[in-house]
């Protein structure tokens, strides 16, 4: 027999917690089901652990850059912090008991395993039942994608998540992939002392983002010792026991460890959307503006195909569940917001300026240096960076904005919210921007606009 819900919700990532918890307190029967950890990727191996390693390496650097400013210093790094720090936010090495007492405590009923859609309203998970009398919302996230290059199968590489679960500093590292998640860690690892070589199939560093900004950080990184090397593929890889060997571009790398960051990928064949006449050859589902995928199933987060960001899923998730529960409230993805937490960071919201044109808008376009700035010449040592505007002239708006500095993700706030609220340029204009501030830079690009 089949046991009865009003809603399931299968993968507990940060949006399907979320929800789950908040149908559970508005009086719904709630079924939360995840087979791995309760909080998805984003607290134990994603967003939150990525982070302070990265807080950490970047104080290692602000020490360096200490000489230039303000007098000597002796700088030691030492991973052994880091490690710890990691293991105490991921609870007990990687336990999501707290995580799952949270859920039961909201008055959800928490479920370990493997589920499947059988049906319109129906899940089997390890051979029990379900059935849901009012929804489904699927949270099910991305795994690590590993491409098929000869010689990878059986060896001992890193994903992300080994990496973070790392407790030293690897003497050599090599990167497959040039995204953020490969140039955050490469760059990390770079300041406690590993020698690192990035390998990009494509011809420059985060693709998905303004060439301005993917020549900055590789300035930046090859400034910092990293070997760089784009429009280079992996043809075949070794491992001898102890070393990684990386054949590409008619070159051989090598290093002790070898980080796998070539992208996420969805198994929606393994979910079962067939049974609800999808395709399940795709890589993400389509939705409507309520997150549905069918009547009476949502789907949230990365799946989705709007971007693989935890503040995604939780924005899905609200709407979701407002819908759910009756309220009527819809999605919009023109202002989405994205930071890569290199130093200097890279945050960027709404259309590149090659998005722009494919979608015919009139476009124009204003470039500001930070260094050129009064906070960025008074910043002095790390004050790389840029502001990048992309206009629609017709109607006179921002469609979007990159914001790389110090402070980027920080400063794109002001951006997020000018292209979300779709403000006159004109207005942006008239603002008031502190002195000497990083984002008065934003200013300076809206004055080359027409």
């Amino acid at each position: 027999m089949a046991e009865h819900a009003d809603v399931i919700v299968i993968g507990m990532g940060p949006g399907g917690e979320s929800a789950a918890a908040r149908l559970a307190q508005a009086g719904l029967s709630v079924v939360g089901i995840e087979k791995n950890l309760v909080g998805g990727e984003c607290p134990y191996y994603g967003c939150i652990p990525s982070k302070m390693m990265i807080r950490a390496a970047d104080s290692l650097a602000e020490a360096h850059r200490v000489p230039e400013l303000a007098g000597t210093v002796q700088v030691a790094p030492d991973f052994a912090p880091v490690a710890r720090r990691i293991r105490d936010e991921a609870t007990d090495d990687w336990d999501d008991t707290v995580a799952v007492e949270r859920f039961e405590k909201a008055g959800g009923r928490f479920v370990r395993g493997t589920a499947r859609i059988t049906g319109p309203r129906t899940v089997r998970v390890d051979g029990r039942d379900f059935h849901a009398s009012r929804a489904i919302l699927l949270n099910t996230g991305t795994d690590p994608a590993v491409p098929p290059i000869p010689g990878l199968a059986g060896t001992p590489y890193w994903t992300n998540r080994e990496a973070i679960a790392a407790t030293e500093a690897p003497e050599s590292l090599i990167v497959l992939g040039g995204g953020p998640i490969g140039l955050e860690l490469a760059q990390a690892f770079a300041r406690f002392g590993t020698r690192v070589e990035v390998i990009e199939a494509l011809d420059r560093l985060l693709p998905a983002e303004e060439p301005e900004a993917s020549g900055l950080i590789e300035d930046v990184l090859t400034g910092e010792g990293i070997g760089v090397h784009t429009g280079t593929r992996a043809e075949r890889i070794d491992h001898d026991g102890t070393t990684f060997t990386v054949e590409a571009g008619g070159r051989a790398y090598t290093a002790q460890r070898l980080l796998v960051a070539t992208g996420r990928r969805t198994d929606l064949d393994a979910l079962g959307l067939a049974s609800l006449g999808l395709d399940t050859g795709a890589r993400t589902v389509p939705t409507d503006e309520h997150l549905r995928i069918a009547e009476g199933v949502y789907a949230i987060g990365d799946i989705t195909g709007h971007g693989a960001f935890t503040h995604m899923s939780m924005y899905q998730a609200r709407i979701a569940a407002d819908h759910i529960l009756g309220e009527q409230s819809a999605a919009e993805y023109h202002a989405v917001p994205r930071v890569t937490f290199t130093d200097p960071e890279v945050g960027a919201v709404g259309l590149t300026e090659r998005q722009a044109r494919e979608k015919g808008l009139p476009v124009a376009t204003a470039i500001a240096q930070v260094p050129s700035s009064a906070r960025g010449w008074i910043h002095k040592a790390g004050n790389q960076g840029l502001i990048k505007l992309v206009a629609d002239t017709g109607r006179g708006i921002l469609v979007g904005a990159t914001s790389a500095g110090p402070t980027g993700g920080e400063v794109l706030s002001m951006l997020t919210l000018a292209v979300h609220e779709r403000t006159p340029i004109q207005r942006l204009r008239e603002m008031i921007y502190a002195y000497p501030t990083f984002h008065r830079a934003v200013e300076d690009a809206l004055g080359q606009l027409p």
